[in-house]
C-alpha cells in the first residue's frame, strides 16, 4: 500500500488507463477528498467526492494512480454535499 503522506493537495487522480478521475483536495484518514470542480453534471454537481486510498497504485509526480480504471473507480466514489 502507498503511504497516503506523499498524496498532496492539487495533485491529479488518473485511473489505470491514465484517464483524469478528479483532482485531490486533501486526505481525509482512509480517503481522498476531490475537489468540487471534479463533482461531475447534475444531482452530483456541487458535491465532493471520495476515493478510498485502498485504490491508489502508486504516486509519481504529481499524480495520483488508482489502481482501477476511471470508470470503474468512479462507482467507488462516495458522496458528501457537506464542506
Amino acid at each position: 500500500m502507498m503511504p497516503v503522506t506523499r498524496i498532496k493537495e492539487h495533485m491529479e487522480v488518473i485511473g489505470a488507463d491514465g484517464v483524469h478521475v478528479g483532482t485531490v483536495d486533501h486526505v481525509d484518514g482512509t480517503r481522498i477528498k476531490l475537489t468540487k470542480k471534479d463533482s461531475g453534471e447534475g444531482s452530483h454537481r456541487g458535491h465532493h467526492h471520495y476515493i478510498s486510498t485502498a485504490l491508489v497504485a502508486e504516486v509519481e509526480g504529481n499524480k495520483v494512480r488508482l489502481s482501477a480504471n476511471a470508470d470503474v473507480a468512479v462507482m467507488f466514489e462516495e458522496e458528501s454535499s457537506g464542506k
